[in-house]
């Protein structure tokens, strides 16, 4: 077995912005911010597949950044610790960018997001899928 040394802090530090170097893990963050997300909500406010954003989750939750919780069929996404927000308004500060501007992702109901949190009233069968046709580019 080969001995693997302790990380250093800097490594520490290092690999927790490794772990939010790509835009869609920054945007997922800032979408569970202030609400835990089902996969199916996530798809519908970023545009990506459901298989990019699984590959996504599954890194941020290995670093400890995600947390999961099931709630009957569907499995919610929060964040592990809500400082990261802060992280990241800094950075955009540091970057000159607005929070307010990239806060924006956050907000719900999404009109054409199929989940359970964004449309309550759909039938089950419905929820996480598709929209049913009187839903579908509602306003």
């Amino acid at each position: 077995m080969e001995y693997k040394p302790e990380p250093t802090d800097e490594e520490k530090i290092s690999a927790l912005f490794d772990q939010l170097s790509l835009p869609a893990r920054i945007q997922i963050l800032l979408i569970i911010r202030e609400q835990p997300a089902c996969v199916c909500h996530l798809e519908a406010a970023l545009g990506l597949r459901q298989a990019a954003i699984s590959q996504h989750l599954m890194a941020l939750r290995e670093a400890g950044l995600v947390s999961i919780q099931r709630k009957r069929r569907f499995i919610y996404y929060s964040l592990a610790d809500k400082r990261l927000i802060k992280l990241i308004e800094q950075a955009a500060a540091i970057a000159g960018i607005p929070f307010s501007r990239i806060e924006q992702i956050s907000h719900r109901p999404l009109p054409n997001c199929p989940c359970p949190q964004c449309h309550p009233e759909l039938p089950p069968e419905y929820s996480c899928k598709s929209l049913p046709p009187s839903y579908r580019d509602k306003p």
